[in-house]
């Protein structure tokens, strides 16, 4: 027998779980499919088990450093992976299970297991039961890719996903991608002890950030001893004796990198394969990302996408943001937009790098006059006191409005100081009101409004 209700929410990550708490608090009928883990890829292998492990990464460098802050050790600092996966599993589990055990217990809402498959735009197929609802929303996400380059399918490796199962530390790892999974891998596994190489075929990591925060970024990984190879073409995998190998063809530096493992970490694909779209009419764009427009409505009436699978961004706070945007419109009669928000993001090697905005190459390519300020993290009193005086930090402002254009922080903190930045750019006030700020001392932040009291013509 078919059931009815009024939404049906594919997909139990970021956005899911709160949509389906908000629409059955105000009397809607919800069903929740999930077809695996509770929690999405955040809560599952994205943010919070990589954050917990770079946690422990981050406690094994500081040991390792004891000596800097007058702290004497007797012992060489060793790294026992099976206890930082058992800490990881764990943090993991109580976010999975509090997930699962809050939507099994919502008025209102029925949790189904399983894969999700339309049979027309308003049913969907989970299993052998065939469930209907006017409104469909689909929060299903998306996975590591992995390329089709030689040697894919003859070569073991990991992707950022089954390397968080990695119960031994590795002798040399080889990471091939350096962009912000890569990077965040590189580092931790460099602090826990490995022989580390990033492989990159473009000309620096982070190549769409600016050139500065590439430099940044690079000088602090090399600074800890990990390996770079760049402008890395025809990437191919091998293996080598008991090991493996990345082939490859760079400017400078032998043709090979042998190691012990490789992880791919070159991007990340849709989970709409599978999703039957084609049976409710829901178009994609040539990568499989579900088009969604401003207000993430589908093709089809009646169907949204939130969160990685619709392509408009790749977050958990776009995820969670785009809840609130379906959210308020459905229920508020809102008119909430994805073209409202600023885009925020952080990359989390230690020191993290933080940005909020427009970068400075989209500032220079605008052609609009800007104003520019910056200040080295050693001038920061709270870097350099805590020893973590790394990196830098910059402010772009328009020089006709005043108004902040962008911003990027490098630098111990930066993540959580640049929330001043973007509260004065959606405030939509003047970087005056900033500048002016007293701000408690000693913070990073407190430097925020010294840079924009000395900037100078972007040229």
């Amino acid at each position: 027998m078919k059931q009815s209700f009024d939404a049906i929410i594919v997909g139990a990550g970021q956005a899911g779980p709160s949509l389906a708490g908000r629409l059955t608090q105000a009397g809607w009928t919800v069903a929740i499919v999930e077809r695996k883990l509770f929690g999405g890829t955040c809560v599952n292998n994205g943010c919070t088990p990589t954050k917990a492990m770079v946690a422990s990464a981050h406690a094994a460098h500081i040991a390792r450093r004891g000596s800097d802050f007058g702290v004497i050790r007797r012992e060489p600092v060793s790294v026992d992976m099976k206890q930082v996966l058992a800490r990881k599993d764990a943090i993991v589990m109580k976010s999975r299970t509090g997930i699962e055990s809050w939507l099994r217990g919502m008025e209102r809402c029925t949790v189904f297991t399983g894969t999700a498959r339309f049979v027309s735009p308003n049913e969907i197929r989970v299993g052998d039961e065939v469930i209907h609802a006017k409104n469909i929303f689909l929060n299903v996400g998306a996975r590591p890719a992995v390329p089709d380059m030689p040697g894919v399918h003859e070569v073991p490796f990991l992707t950022s996903t089954t390397v968080l199962d990695l119960d031994e530390l590795p002798q040399h790892l080889i990471v091939v991608g350096g962009s912000y999974v890569g990077l965040e891998f590189a580092q931790m596994y460099r602090r826990f002890g490995a022989e580390v190489t990033v492989v990159e075929r473009k000309a620096r990591i982070i190549p769409n950030e600016d050139h500065d925060l590439s430099s940044g970024v690079q000088e602090i990984l090399q600074s800890e001893g990990i390996q770079l190879r760049l402008d890395a073409n025809c990437i191919r995998l091998e293996n080598d004796g008991e090991g493996v190998a990345i082939g490859l063809d760079c400017l400078e530096g032998h043709p090979r990198v042998v190691g012990s493992r490789i992880l791919l970490a070159v991007g990340r694909r849709p989970n709409t394969d599978d999703l039957g779209l084609a049976a409710a009419g829901v178009r994609t764009d040539e990568r499989g990302y579900i088009t969604a427009d401003d207000q993430l409505q589908t093709s089809v009436a009646g169907i949204w996408a939130l969160g990685d699978c619709n392509g408009r961004g790749a977050f958990t706070h776009t995820s969670y943001n785009d809840f609130e945007i379906v959210a308020d419109n459905l229920l508020d009669k809102a008119l909430r937009r994805v073209s409202d928000r600023i885009p925020v993001s952080a990359l989390y090697i230690d020191p993290p790098l933080a940005q909020v905005g427009l970068t400075e190459i989209q500032v220079r390519e605008s052609g609009r006059a800007a104003l520019i300020g910056t200040r080295p993290m050693t001038k920061v009193g709270r870097a350099v006191e805590k020893g973590e005086s790394q990196g830098f930090m910059k402010i772009l402002v328009d020089a006709e409005s005043k108004k902040i254009l962008g911003a990027a922080i490098l630098g111990t903190g930066g993540d959580e100081a640049i929330h001043c930045i973007l509260s004065t750019m959606y405030a939509g006030a003047p970087y005056t009101t900033l500048s002016h700020a007293v701000h408690i001392h000693p913070t990073v932040s407190e430097l925020i409004p010294t840079m924009l009291q000395s900037m100078t013509p972007l040229r």
